[in-house]
């Protein structure tokens, strides 16, 4: 598929509250630091690519940006990052983050729960560092099954003060979403899918469309290997359909994603410019019946 003139505008839109962008974005986990993601280890990235790619990614026309103050490497934040490629922002970007998990200065993680209080500190935190006066959309990352009632209740005062516009949540179960939508507006979901990852995650998919809630894909193209990247090992139903398209697999998985609701985004995440212009062309790569039919099998087949 040509890729040299896409433009993230041939993935279609969608509105996160009152917020319009469009379907293909941007993740900003991978900018910070070569190698497996959030890797304290991990040798940190070349600042001056890294700006790079985020201009090029506006200039394609990429207006969603995710983000997190905990996306970070020794040398490297993406909040500061995001801030000194493309402050004063686009009228028209909307840079999403979440808040819940915590790392050290060391890069180390947090092993206790996070209370609203520090939720508070994190929120003011994100402001700083991306230079706003507010944040255009939180998510609550969830880790385990249990109430999420007094940390997003927290996150909803804050958006009453008007520190942010809308609320989000990140790895959560039907019953979790519930919880929050009896709270305040839930405009979006974040949770890992793609081909042959968490088939159990349909019915969740179709559900959160119905109710007019984007879902939001993560590791669409890592698949099992989630932080590690992308690893080559794909299925050949996958290099099939890619062939069929003059398309990459990291392609066929990115518009698979998209095929499955005008409610679906994708965030793919890269440091390299030449990734970038391939992830935003797939945007615009529409797949047949058959293909659908075929990869279909396949995510349920191994995804189980």
């Amino acid at each position: 598929m040509t890729s040299s003139t896409s433009t993230a505008a041939g993935s279609g839109t969608w509105t996160l509250g009152d917020l319009t962008i469009n379907r293909i974005g941007f993740g900003a986990m991978r900018l910070t630091q070569d190698g497996a993601a959030l890797d304290a280890d991990a040798v940190p990235s070349d600042r001056n690519r890294a700006i790079g790619v985020l201009r090029r990614a506006v200039e394609l026309g990429v207006n969603h940006i995710d983000t997190a103050a905990f996306y970070f490497s020794s040398l490297r934040s993406a909040n500061e990052l995001i801030n000194r490629a493309l402050a004063p922002y686009p009228d028209d970007l909307v840079i999403t983050t979440k808040v819940g998990p915590a790392r050290d200065p060391a890069g180390q993680w947090a092993t206790h729960a996070v209370t609203p209080t520090e939720l508070r500190g994190q929120v003011e935190e994100n402001l700083r560092q991306l230079g706003r006066d507010h944040l255009d959309v939180v998510n609550l990352r969830v880790l385990g099954t249990h109430s999420i009632a007094e940390r997003f209740g927290a996150l909803a005062d804050l958006r009453e003060a008007g520190l942010i516009r809308h609320l989000g949540v990140s790895n959560v179960h039907p019953h979790q979403l519930a919880e929050a939508l009896a709270i305040a507006p839930v405009v979006c979901v974040q949770n890992r899918y793609g081909i042959g990852i968490r088939a159990d995650q349909d019915e969740f998919v179709r559900s959160c469309g119905e109710q007019g809630i984007a879902f939001v894909p993560f590791y669409a193209i890592a698949g099992a290997a989630g932080q590690v990247g992308v690893v080559g090992d794909d299925a050949a139903e996958v290099f099939d359909v890619a062939r069929a398209h003059d398309a990459s697999p990291a392609q066929v998985r990115l518009a698979w994603t998209l095929h499955q609701g005008p409610h679906v985004l994708a965030i793919p995440g890269t440091g390299n410019p030449e990734h970038l212009v391939a992830n935003v062309a797939a945007g615009a790569l529409r797949l047949t019946e058959a293909d659908l039919a075929v990869l279909g099998d396949l995510h349920r087949r191994v995804g189980g």
